[in-house]
This record gives C-alpha cells, structure tokens and sequence, in this order.
C-alpha cells in the first residue's frame, strides 16, 4: 500500500468561490395591494382609505420588506402611495412601489453596491452556479460590473464545470 496524498487542487488553486445568494438580505418579503383600501375595489374615497390606513397592524410589517401594488383598474393619486408608506416606515426595513421581482432586484442592487469586494482583489474568482434563492439576473450583470476592474478572472458555474468569463 502506498502512502499517496489525496490533494484537492480546486481548494489549492486559489480559487474564491462566491456565492451570490449571501447577498441577498433576509427577511420577510410583504406586497400590500392598494385595490384592498378601496371602495368596491375600484374608488378612492379618501376618509374611507384614510380610517383603513389607521386600522392597519404595523406589527405585521416590522422587519419586512414591503411592495406596495395596485391590481385594481382604478386611478389612485399620488398622495395614497405617501400615506400608507408613512404609517408603517419606521417599522419596516425598505418600501417601494411595483412587484416583487422589482423589491428583489432593488434589494440586490443596494447589497451589490454596498458589497465590500476588495478581498477579491487579483483573485481568481468563480461565482456559483446553482443557487437555491431567486436571484434576479440583473444582479449578475452588476456584479460583472463590480468584479471586472477587481479580480484576476472571472468564471461562472461550479469549480467541476465552469464557463470562463473574463481574464484581466
């Protein structure tokens, strides 16, 4: 029997595995439809959408992410999206108006840019393939656009099977 030493060159080739999904911040994710706040689903009446708004539980919202939405076919002005956003701000951690997709593509983008990335600096750099989160594909492109000037090269996959992007 020989005394042969079983080596793990991925782990010796200075490779920096990245996962994208560390970025993405944790917390619940809440959409608030505006059509619920209004008469028949369909009209703003302003003491109405007023008295919903107070009765609202901003214990549901602490800590979470909110979308604010209107899949009603209603016109609602500009004032209501102010409202409901300044009664639960101060408990939530980030409001915007749009969809879901449009909360986790700003979410990544705020992670992607305020990303420390320099301890990739002249690395070899591989970003995960497989990923068991959502992750919108816009945050891929940023974050090309975050390594590109920083590290040595850039490949995409797994360290078994992986696609190289770029060597600087």
């Amino acid at each position: 029997m020989s005394d042969l030493e079983i080596k793990n060159k991925i782990a010796e080739s200075g490779l920096v595995n990245f996962d994208i999904a560390t970025l993405l911040p944790k917390g619940k994710r809440i959409g608030i439809d505006l059509k619920d706040f209004l008469f028949q689903e369909m009209i703003l009446k302003e003491k109405d959408f007023r008295e919903k708004i107070a009765a609202l539980n901003i214990d549901d919202y602490k800590d979470c992410y909110i979308y604010i939405y209107n899949s009603a076919d209603a016109i609602v002005p500009l004032w209501a999206y102010f409202l409901i956003t300044a009664q639960i701000t101060h408990v939530t951690k980030k409001i915007i108006f749009g969809n879901r997709e449009d909360l986790e593509v700003l979410l990544m983008h705020n992670a992607i840019q305020t990303y420390d990335f320099t301890e990739m600096m002249g690395k070899r750099v591989l970003v995960k393939g497989c990923t068991e989160e959502n992750i919108p594909l816009n945050a891929y492109i940023e974050l090309v656009e975050q390594l590109k000037p920083l590290v040595k090269s850039l490949m995409f996959g797994e360290a078994c099977s992986n696609v190289p992007i770029f060597k600087n």
